[in-house]
């Protein structure tokens, strides 16, 4: 069966257990069409680059699912009717990742520590040039 990550956005006034139901109701009906969802991840609450139906942030959740095209077809149509889902995105895969996703491994960017930047300091302060001399 095909492998594919699909990533779906609830409105923002929707309550994380509502969140979870609606994870849990679409992992049914994937594995009622005779696939299975691999794994799930709840990313949370995110600021939107630009208004979606009216909503300035969104619930966050990623499914990793191996299921026949037409189940897959079957939650989206779904999706499309829900009122509580304003944006989804579904690809096609080779492979799924085991660890878990970039949105998950907050914890990476406290590790790395602070940049090198070779002696050239922040983004504050310093001459900004300009031909007035300024004296």
């Amino acid at each position: 069966m095909p492998l594919y990550e699909h990533v779906f956005l609830a409105r923002q006034d929707v309550s994380n257990a509502q969140v979870e139901a609606l994870t849990k109701e679409y992992t049914d009906l994937i594995e009622q069409g005779g696939g299975k969802v691999t794994k799930s991840e709840y990313w949370g609450v995110k600021s939107l680059a630009y208004k979606i139906k009216k909503s300035r942030k969104a619930h966050f959740s990623l499914l990793n699912i191996d299921a026949p095209p037409a189940a897959v077809a079957e939650m989206e149509r779904r999706m499309g009717l829900s009122a509580e889902i304003i944006r989804f995105l579904t690809v096609k895969v080779d492979e799924h990742e085991t660890e878990p996703s970039v949105m998950m491994r907050k914890g990476d960017r406290d590790e790395r520590g602070e940049r090198d930047r070779g002696g050239f300091g922040g983004r504050g302060g310093g001459f900004r040039g300009g031909g007035g001399g300024g004296f």
